[in-house]
């Protein structure tokens, strides 16, 4: 919990000195991300501490020239290997894009559902509800759940709504044996 509220104090700030710069940070770190994730040398030499912080940096200041990321960026990710707290990139990465996305008015979410896709008009259905609701754009995944019988369930940040059979035998059920 401590790492999660660290990481969005990060995410802010970054992004706060990135948009005194008009600088797009969210889409450099999405780019950095990418990186990361294709190559486990990368991954490794960043947060593994087999390697000293001079090897990290130097490394990876060759990946931010190859990536052309801004000197907010690469020196966020430098400060970051100097306090020892690189282990919380992918967290703060994950905050910046959140809060990006909030800002451009997106919300993203997920539908479950049983079957292997859904249907695109129901899928289109289920955003035109939530923007009417929440008053901004959703952005939403379909997940399969074999452990909903029919229906679905929709999660958008806090928000749920659950349209499964299974949640509604149990509401039928909490009715009857509270009479």
């Amino acid at each position: 919990m401590k790492e999660q509220l660290v990481a969005k104090v990060y995410a802010k700030s970054i992004l706060e000195l990135g948009d005194d710069q008009n600088l797009k940070i969210a889409d450099e770190m999405i780019k950095l991300t990418e990186v990361i994730n294709k190559s486990n040398d990368l991954e490794n030499v960043l947060f593994l501490d087999v390697f000293t912080m001079e090897e990290k940096k130097a490394i990876f200041i060759e990946v931010a020239k190859k990536l052309s990321l801004s000197t907010l960026a690469t020196e966020a990710v430098k400060y970051l290997i100097d306090e020892k707290r690189i282990g919380i990139l992918p967290l703060i990465i994950k905050e910046i894009i959140v809060i990006d996305d909030e800002r451009r008015g997106f919300m993203k979410g997920t539908i479950e559902g049983n079957s292997a896709e859904i249907d695109p008009v129901f899928k289109t259905k289920i955003e035109t509800f939530l923007k009417k609701k929440i008053g901004r754009e959703p952005q939403l995944s379909y997940i399969q759940n074999s452990k909903i019988s029919a229906g679905y369930k929709v999660t958008v940040e806090d928000l749920q709504l659950d349209a499964s059979i299974d949640n509604q035998l149990e509401q039928f059920k909490q009715s009857i044996l509270s009479e």
